[in-house]
């Protein structure tokens, strides 16, 4: 499965995943809490292909490696699908129970976030020919690469300050770290090839 049905898919999946934990709970701030942890998974993974997609064709070429490089800007797009999911989870989980969203959350974590929904936002809406085109190459590579680590950053600091709390963040925070190192591993072999004598 490639382009954008393997988009339509995924986000339909996630669709029918976020009414199942709903329909669950019934819509409370237990069914709530199952959809954002549920969708914090779905967004790392997603994101981590997308993040990864060329690097991981520089390291280990392959089939499958090909895959994911030729599907990353479906695989990006999905990536918003779920984390837009996560964030309306949020702000349900605020609205249905205040006292525990500012006990789970603070003014910067929200900060932090909101800036990366930015980026999120504005690398969703220039994967589409169109709009990459009327921002030009470069402005387009220097927001997704800037965007890209603005979001890896978010990840890393969200997830790390849970660690120490709960098991259920070791796994995403090894699959995060490892996404960093296999992104500088690929640029710098990719440097040491330019620099290489001739």
């Amino acid at each position: 499965m490639n382009g954008w049905r393997l988009t339509g898919v995924l986000s339909l999946l996630l669709a029918a995943m976020a009414l199942y934990f709903l329909g669950v709970q019934g819509g409370d701030a237990d069914g709530i809490r199952l959809l954002i942890r549920a969708t914090a998974r779905t967004s790392l993974v997603l994101f981590v292909l997308a993040f990864t997609a060329s690097a991981m064709v520089e390291l280990l070429p392959s089939a499958a490696t090909r895959w994911q490089r030729r599907n990353r800007r479906y695989l990006g797009v999905s990536f918003a699908v779920s984390h837009f999911i996560h964030l309306a989870a949020i702000v349900s989980l605020a609205l249905v129970d205040k006292a525990l969203f500012w006990k789970l959350t603070n003014l910067g974590t929200i900060v932090l976030a909101g800036a990366a929904y930015l980026f999120i936002a504005a690398m969703t809406a220039t994967s589409f020919d169109r709009t990459a085109a009327w921002l030009g190459p470069r402005k387009w590579r220097l927001l997704h690469l800037v965007g890209g680590w603005y979001i890896w950053i978010s990840f890393a600091v969200a997830i790390g300050k849970r660690v120490p709390l709960d098991r259920f963040y070791w796994p995403m925070a090894a699959l995060i770290l490892a996404a960093g190192i296999v992104r500088l591993a690929a640029m710098w072999r990719r440097n040491r090839r330019r620099t290489a004598p001739a």
